[in-house]
Formats: C-alpha cells, structure tokens, sequence
C-alpha cells in the first residue's frame, strides 16, 4: 500500500477527490468551486485535495506518479495564490467501493464536507455520513482524463515548447504545462501506447 496511512489523519476539511492525470482545467474549476464555497460556508475547515490511484503502476492511463500530480498540483496552486492553506494527500486504491470512505478517511480525515460532480462517488460518501455538496462538472466533454491525455501524448514527440504551450493550455493551466515541459513529463507518453512503440 502506497504511501501507507498517516499516524494521525487531518481534521475534518471540504475534500475534493481525484486522480489529476493530469490536473486540467476541470480539475481547477472544482478545487475553485470548493474553495470559494469553503470560504462562504465553512471558513474554519480545511481544504483536503486527495489524490486517488496513488498505488497504480506507469501506463497510459496512470503516465504520472503521485509526486509528479502532486508538483503539478502545486504549481497551479501557487499561480493562482491564496491557497496557501491548501492540504494534498495521497490516497492508494483498494478496489472495493463499499470500504472506499473508511479507507480513505485513513488519509484525509473523518467526516467533513465531501465536495464532487461524480455521483457514484457522492453516494458512498452520503452513506458513510459525509456531508456532500455536488457542483456540475463544467465542460466535461473538453476536459475528461483520456481526451487531455490523448492530446498531450499528440505532443509528447514535439520539441517546439510553444507549439506544445498553445495546444495544450486550452484544456491544462499553463503552469502545469510548464511543470510537464521543465520535467520532460510529456516524453514518456510517446512510449506507453499500445505494444509501447513510440507516436509520432
């Protein structure tokens, strides 16, 4: 299990939960949405953003370790400013969906406010007795995992930054396109498709 659970899990906070492969426009828009709905409503809880599939091994699907989403995480919390207070944890899949939240709470804390747009997820926090605010998932079309990984592996072979910016940024913050381009986080993806032959 990786990471293993903390000794002692954070307080109560507004969770928002994902996999941030990578973290796009959606992602940000929801982790706005929490914190402006945070800071309305419950100023004295802590904004908890968990990422999900912390134990998955490399694939097209998972291209991004959890310390990579994690930077990319940060990079876009630091552009934006104000989340200073911002709390990310890792959480490792279990695969078993009606133990999900006692498992999860291990790493981001008992029951508090469980902020999403995915309704199965909704559910199993309703049930385990979470709070749970639902906020459409903007443009959902534009910004689901596959399509914004699908385009990024289009890139992953191009050498012109720029080109890679403008395409790119329309569905990633442009500091997380930064963060991929500074780490060569893009290269790796020419060479996770099928039968790992590289794209081009």
């Amino acid at each position: 299990m990786h990471p293993e659970p903390p000794a002692s899990p954070p307080a109560p906070g507004v969770v928002v939960l994902g996999r941030f492969q990578p973290v796009h426009h959606g992602h940000t828009l929801m982790i706005a949405a929490a914190e402006r709905w945070r800071l309305s409503i419950a100023p004295e809880l802590p904004l908890i953003i968990a990422i999900g599939s912390s134990n998955r091994p490399e694939s097209m699907e998972n291209p991004w370790s959890t310390e990579e989403r994690e930077e990319m995480l940060r990079a876009w919390l630091e552009e934006k400013g104000g989340y200073e207070h911002a709390l990310i944890v890792a959480i490792p899949d279990i695969e078993d969906p009606p133990n999900w939240v006692a498992h999860a709470e291990q790493y981001h804390g008992p029951a508090g406010v469980f902020f999403t747009s995915d309704l199965p997820s909704a559910g199993l926090y309703e049930s385990a007795g979470w709070q749970v605010v639902i906020t459409p998932f903007e443009q959902r079309e534009r910004f689901e995992g596959w399509r914004v990984r699908a385009t990024a592996q289009m890139m992953s072979t191009i050498d012109d930054d720029e080109a890679v910016r403008t395409v790119l940024s329309p569905a990633m913050p442009t500091s997380v396109v930064n963060y991929l381009i500074g780490a060569q986080g893009l290269r790796r993806l020419a060479f996770l498709g099928e039968g790992g032959e590289p794209v081009g």
